[in-house]
């Protein structure tokens, strides 16, 4: 499933490096000697979760119905447009940030609000419907700097 996730954000435009750019920047302030290495290593331990895969794959696949047109109204329209009050986008990236506690949900908050990195690419692209995926990416973010920060004492002594 991880391979599956991970392939779907490949083909949606986003690499797991564009994802550990977020990480180093939300982490290198606390952590001069992070390396982008260490950034895609919690990602990729983030990502073996299975409520993070079936989050990702729920949201990735409602993105991609919705661009080809193929789900009921009205939320057909609500996705498609990304409406400001709909808010089940951030919901479902909130149950990623969750996994590592709430500081997950600072770092999601700051990354959706500043759209930062490959965020303001996705979130910016008129072609394609990335309702989700934004805010996915955000979460899966969010929840790797958390487990980073968590884990930082390890960091410490390298």
């Amino acid at each position: 499933m991880k391979e599956i996730v991970t392939r779907l954000l490949a083909e949606r435009g986003v690499t797991l490096v564009d994802i550990a750019r977020l990480v180093y920047t939300l982490q290198r302030p606390y952590y001069p000697a992070l390396s982008l290495e260490q950034c895609l290593a919690n990602i990729d331990s983030v990502l073996e979760k299975r409520e993070v895969q079936f989050a990702l794959l729920t949201g990735i696949t409602l993105d991609m119905y919705a661009e080809q047109g193929l789900l009921p109204e009205p939320i057909q329209t609500i996705i498609a447009r990304d409406e400001p009050l709909y808010g089940i986008d951030e919901v479902l990236a909130l149950g990623i940030t969750n996994v590592y506690g709430t500081i997950g949900l600072t770092n999601f908050g700051y990354l959706d609000k500043t759209k930062l990195g490959i965020l303001a690419v996705i979130n910016d692209n008129p072609q394609a419907v990335h309702t989700f995926l934004d805010d996915l990416v955000a979460g899966l973010a969010a929840a790797a700097s958390a487990r980073l920060a968590h884990n930082g004492w390890v960091l410490l002594d390298e």
